[in-house]
């Protein structure tokens, strides 16, 4: 019987991949002798030697370590998922495999949840050592999750969390396409102790979470839990439908008593693109909504398992 199972996705983490682990063993693990800890490190297609340094530790470790490697890269949403679905522990960690959680914040995580003060245990970023344009794209994305879809996610986000096999089991149910991993944690409704940190640096390697990705990670978690968007355009629609019948009366007024002769090329245009671009925006963020309907429909699996050694 496992106690925790720790998941840990990986994407071109070479050269932190056997630090991670070292530091769980020697600075968490011995922390609670009186629990059994699995890691499950996850390879999300890495091109690097990601995969030929989790065999390394898997070698060296072989009572501790599970190794899920996929055919291809399918995300680190998908990478978590798997890993919940092959823990076995009573509680599920999941953790990055780039160092910049302290081991005192994975500590107070398992603490919190053997106190049982809550079934659901998050580390709240206070602070990140990290660049200007991280730290404003990151505040950007939490302040829309916060205005639109999650009032309760807590202010900075958060990428590490401890949740119980209950908790666990209502988030693999959901079967999302595109899942918002944050979204359906908070989502479930169960009650939620933060524990505030600060991030640190990344020492090895660089990150992959490219601007694009955060956009459609962003798409992910308004799209799929908040009908804000529609109802913006509906409301933008029904402003601009009685400000073009006060221009017609505006219009109509100035030409019957005050002989004005309809002039302006450039304000018709403008109003004509303005409204253009509106109208395309709202197709976009329709075929969005369509889209990510139809990928439901189809059924398909999130991530396709190469490899699984226990």
């Amino acid at each position: 019987m496992i106690d925790i199972s720790i998941v840990i996705p990986v994407y071109f983490n070479e050269g932190s991949i056997e630090k991670t682990f070292l530091r769980l063993r020697n600075e968490v693990f011995v922390k609670f002798p009186n629990l059994s800890f699995e890691v499950i490190f996850i390879n999300d297609g890495s091109k690097d030697g990601s995969g030929e340094e989790i065999m390394k530790v898997k070698n060296k470790y072989p009572e501790n370590v599970v190794v899920i490697e996929f055919t291809r890269n399918f995300g680190q949403v998908s990478a978590i998922c798997a890993g919940y679905a092959n823990a076995q522990g009573k509680a599920i960690m999941n953790i990055a495999a780039d160092m910049q959680e302290p081991a005192v914040l994975l500590i107070s995580l398992i603490e919190s949840y053997l106190n049982k003060e809550a079934l659901v245990v998050i580390g709240q970023r206070k602070e990140r050592e990290e660049t200007m344009y991280r730290k404003t794209t990151s505040d950007i994305f939490y302040f829309l999750m916060r205005k639109l879809s999650f009032a309760d996610m807590p202010t900075g986000g958060f990428d590490v969390a401890l949740i119980d096999e209950k908790v666990r089991d209502v988030i693999l149910s959901l079967n999302e396409a595109n899942p918002f991993w944050q979204g359906q944690i908070l989502w479930t409704g169960y009650p939620v102790k933060v524990v505030p940190y600060e991030r640190k640096q990344r020492l090895v390697g660089k990150s992959r979470w490219t601007f694009f990705k955060k956009v459609k990670y962003l798409l992910d978690g308004v799209l799929n839990y908040s009908y804000a968007p529609l109802r913006f355009f509906s409301l933008l629609g029904i402003i601009s439908f009685f400000l073009g019948i006060l221009y017609s009366i505006i219009i109509v007024i100035q030409y019957f008593f005050f002989e004005t002769p309809f002039t302006g090329w450039a304000p018709i245009m403008i109003v004509i693109m303005l409204f253009s671009g509106v109208q395309l925006l709202m197709l976009g963020l329709i075929g969005e909504y369509l889209w990510r309907i139809f990928d439901q429909t189809k059924n398909r699996p999130r991530y396709m398992i190469s490899k699984l050694i226990k």
